[in-house]
């Protein structure tokens, strides 16, 4: 009987150290930790957008509709509850990331009307902020890489056999990644044209 309970130990603590559970709980943390850092750099570029608005404003009155899109979509973005739930929802998950694609094409406008304004881009205030927000798209794109290589390591150890059978058994899913916003745009060779002399 002693014999028996020992053995039966033996094959459980086997399994439950090939069974891919800690791995699981390691890499769920990774992408909560992946996901920090993209809600963190989301929000330094929803904190510099007044600043940026403000500074256009001074300049180009005329250019309101600009500037009440950025507006409106920096308070669309803020309407969507950011939270580490967030990712294991992807419904709500594709909601924020429709909401911070329209406020990077809402500001990619206002960056092509600054273009108009000669006095605006020599304005030191303005390539301060100018500079700021450049550098925060580029900590967007390393966080969302970082949170995708998360993902993607988790997805896999879900997939995989025998992880998969302990993810059934203790709910862990399959977590949302970024996607392309417009596949069909991308794929599409650019249209070259020269114009005439």
């Amino acid at each position: 009987m002693r014999l028996r309970r020992l053995l039966l130990v033996g094959i459980g603590a086997l399994w439950l150290t090939g069974c891919g559970y800690n791995t699981l709980q390691s890499e769920d943390e990774q992408i909560k930790a992946a996901w920090g850092e993209v809600l963190n750099q989301y929000q330094r570029r929803a904190d510099l957008i007044p600043n940026l608005v403000r500074t256009v404003e001074g300049f180009a009155q005329q250019e309101r509709e600009v500037l009440t899109r950025v507006t409106e979509a920096r308070a669309r973005v803020g309407a969507v509850q950011a939270t580490p739930e967030l990712i294991n929802d992807p419904q709500a998950f594709e909601r924020f990331q429709q909401a911070q694609g329209e406020l990077s094409g809402a500001l990619s406008r206002l960056l092509v009307v600054v273009e108009r304004y000669p006095e605006l881009k020599s304005d030191q205030n303005f390539r301060d902020l100018q500079a700021q927000l450049e550098g925060t798209e580029n900590r967007i794109a390393v966080a969302r890489r970082r949170y995708i290589e998360a993902v993607q390591a988790y997805n896999t150890t879900v997939r995989q056999f025998p992880s998969n059978l302990t993810a059934m058994v203790f709910g862990f899913g399959v977590k949302p990644s970024f996607a392309v916003q417009d596949e069909a745009a991308i794929s599409r060779p650019p249209e070259v044209q020269f114009g005439t002399p």
